[in-house]
């Protein structure tokens, strides 16, 4: 999930407007996108690394998703949940399709938080136990629920939720089995890669190791892959790549192309546990979401893209450790570049020199959330700017 704002030095605030000041501000205003270069009010030109917290996933004006849009918005601009569409089974039928093996029944929500908040509701309803285990540095998202689940108690303001949580550390199996060993753990929710943290990647041996542990202890596994999956780390989700097939697996981003959309994809043993009612949405699963995520699944087939961010990602990691850049984390184009420097500072050298890119909630972590399609060529601007930039 998405937390962390990126900072830069900020405007002064508008005294006239009447919007909540939720975010810092960056002191850019994009007009326009075109694959992936932003055009600012001011006539610059950007090259964005960081896509929208990983939202722009084919990046900006992709034809696909243009022309999806405007031929769906003409055909139906929305109708409920309480009636069948064939383009809400299309979404289902591809995503399904593009998961891991296993999880064929798919619930169309809003946004990453709400289809963990779903998640950790039939977790908690199924087995009938009032305990969630988390990882530390994880972050789910900022309501009630996924909040309670988030490693930072800032990014929530209740004193309590209606379960219990407790926080594994990162990679140690046996302090994980000594908390399932409770025997009232509901569920295991985790990041492969921890994106707010600083694109921390739990290893697939730990990620083989929890799925064992969790089937042990019979509790389910959530894999929150709202960041992490849609191609982005080079395998279409990396539960993919790790070989394990969670219970519950949560996907947003990217999912629509840039449209408000979000899923919650589950087992069918789970699914049967469910009774017609026990969940709902009201935008979830429109025609035009389902219509994109259905154009945006054939664009990352048809181009090859889940390939095409290994190599980019791989890219990243061989030409990018210069300058500041001590580190590099993260799988395929969910990176971290550690720096000797604080990121935001980084970050404000590289927007100086036309490049966008991400900060975290750890301060010597720049993240990088490209668009998929950036070329060999772009990580090579990127990596000529780093060089630039003092040590």
């Amino acid at each position: 999930m998405e937390g962390e704002p990126m900072h830069l030095a900020l405007d002064a605030p508008d005294e006239a407007s009447h919007l909540l000041p939720v975010y810092d501000q960056l002191g850019i205003e994009p007009v326009e996108g075109h694959g992936v270069r932003l055009t600012l009010a001011d006539g610059r030109t950007l090259l964005d690394f960081y896509g929208g917290h990983a939202v722009a996933l084919l990046g900006y004006r992709h034809p696909r998703l243009l022309g999806t849009l405007a031929a769906q918005a003409r055909q139906l601009f929305f109708q409920s949940n309480a009636v069948p569409m064939a383009i809400r089974e299309r979404a289902a039928t591809a995503l399904a399709d593009f998961a891991p093996p296993g999880l064929g029944n798919v619930f169309f929500v809003n946004s990453g938080a709400e289809a963990n908040e779903n998640a950790l509701r039939i977790a908690l309803r199924a087995t009938g136990r009032k305990l969630v285990v988390a990882v530390e540095g994880a972050f789910h998202g900022r309501t009630a629920g996924a909040g309670a689940v988030t490693w930072n108690a800032r990014w929530y303001g209740f004193p309590r939720a209606p379960f219990d949580v407790r926080f594994a550390p990162r990679e140690d199996l046996a302090a994980l089995e000594r908390l399932l060993a409770r025997g009232n753990v509901a569920a295991l929710i985790a990041e492969p890669v921890q994106g707010v943290a600083g694109a921390v990647a739990l290893s697939d041996e730990w990620l083989r190791g929890a799925r064992a542990a969790t089937e042990r202890a019979g509790t389910l596994l959530i894999l929150d892959e709202v960041q992490s999956g849609m191609g982005r780390c080079g395998a279409p989700f990396v539960a993919t790549a790790a070989g394990v097939t969670p219970d519950l697996l949560t996907a947003a981003k990217g999912i629509a192309g840039g449209f408000p959309a979000a899923a919650l994809l589950l087992s069918d043993a789970l699914a049967r546990s469910l009774k017609v009612g026990e969940l709902g949405t009201t935008f979830g699963g429109g025609p035009l979401a389902c219509a994109l995520i259905e154009a945006t699944l054939d664009a990352i087939a048809e181009q090859d893209l889940v390939a095409a961010a290994a190599a980019r990602g791989e890219r990243i990691r061989a030409v990018c450790r210069v300058g500041p850049v001590r580190e590099i984390t993260g799988r395929g184009l969910l990176t971290g570049l550690r720096t000797t420097r604080t990121a935001r500072a980084i970050q404000a050298e590289l927007l100086a020199r036309g490049i966008l890119v991400g900060t975290s909630s750890d301060p010597h972590v720049v993240r990088l959330l490209p668009p998929l399609v950036i070329s060999d060529a772009d990580v090579d601007t990127l990596a000529a700017a780093l060089a630039e930039l003092p040590a």
